[in-house]
Protein backbone atom coordinates (compact mmCIF):
# COMPACT_ATOMS: atom_id res chain seq x y z
CA UNK A 1 0.00 0.00 0.00
CA UNK A 2 1.82 3.22 -0.94
CA UNK A 3 0.80 6.51 1.17
CA UNK A 4 3.16 9.49 1.57
CA UNK A 5 5.63 9.15 4.53
CA UNK A 6 3.48 11.91 6.83
CA UNK A 7 0.12 8.95 6.71
CA UNK A 8 3.34 6.71 7.91
CA UNK A 9 2.80 5.43 12.12
CA UNK A 10 5.24 6.54 14.41
CA UNK A 11 7.66 3.06 14.73
CA UNK A 12 6.66 1.98 12.16
CA UNK A 13 8.72 0.78 9.00
CA UNK A 14 8.40 1.33 5.09
CA UNK A 15 10.14 1.45 1.94
CA UNK A 16 10.64 4.40 -0.21
CA UNK A 17 9.13 4.43 -3.18
CA UNK A 18 9.45 7.98 -4.64
CA UNK A 19 9.45 11.40 -4.35
CA UNK A 20 6.73 13.87 -5.63
CA UNK A 21 8.37 17.29 -5.45
CA UNK A 22 10.30 17.77 -8.99
CA UNK A 23 14.23 17.43 -9.44
CA UNK A 24 14.71 20.25 -6.77
CA UNK A 25 13.33 17.74 -3.90
CA UNK A 26 14.92 14.46 -5.86
CA UNK A 27 18.30 16.48 -5.74
CA UNK A 28 18.49 17.35 -1.96
CA UNK A 29 17.26 13.74 -0.59
CA UNK A 30 20.12 12.51 -2.74
CA UNK A 31 22.26 15.33 -1.10
CA UNK A 32 21.13 13.68 2.03
CA UNK A 33 21.62 10.24 1.56
CA UNK A 34 18.16 9.51 1.14
CA UNK A 35 17.18 7.18 -2.14
CA UNK A 36 13.80 5.34 -3.60
CA UNK A 37 13.96 1.87 -2.23
CA UNK A 38 15.57 2.56 1.27
CA UNK A 39 14.10 0.90 4.08
CA UNK A 40 13.01 3.41 6.93
CA UNK A 41 11.54 3.82 10.49
CA UNK A 42 9.48 6.59 11.10
CA UNK A 43 11.11 7.12 14.76
CA UNK A 44 8.70 10.08 16.17
CA UNK A 45 6.58 13.15 14.83
CA UNK A 46 6.48 16.26 16.71
CA UNK A 47 3.93 17.90 18.36
CA UNK A 48 2.05 20.92 17.14
CA UNK A 49 3.02 20.43 13.61
CA UNK A 50 7.05 20.15 14.41
CA UNK A 51 9.60 17.80 12.00
CA UNK A 52 9.73 13.97 11.39
CA UNK A 53 12.35 12.13 12.71
CA UNK A 54 13.39 9.05 10.71
CA UNK A 55 16.03 6.50 10.61
CA UNK A 56 17.54 4.83 7.28
CA UNK A 57 20.32 2.71 7.98
CA UNK A 58 21.21 3.33 11.13
CA UNK A 59 20.89 7.14 10.63
CA UNK A 60 18.76 9.72 12.43
CA UNK A 61 17.28 12.29 10.34
CA UNK A 62 15.13 14.70 10.48
CA UNK A 63 12.69 16.05 7.64
CA UNK A 64 9.92 19.03 8.05
CA UNK A 65 6.12 18.36 7.27
CA UNK A 66 6.07 19.67 3.64
CA UNK A 67 9.12 17.63 2.90
CA UNK A 68 7.54 14.74 4.47
CA UNK A 69 4.31 14.75 2.26
CA UNK A 70 6.56 14.53 -1.11
CA UNK A 71 8.22 11.04 0.07
CA UNK A 72 5.49 8.07 -1.03
CA UNK A 73 6.62 5.28 0.67
CA UNK A 74 4.91 1.90 0.48
CA UNK A 75 4.15 0.26 4.49
CA UNK A 76 5.89 -3.12 5.13
CA UNK A 77 3.64 -5.63 6.65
Amino acid sequence: MKIQLNELGENRSAKIVSFSGGKKLLDRMLQHGIYPGDKLILKRTAPMRGPYLIEIDGREIILGRMIANKIIVEIEE
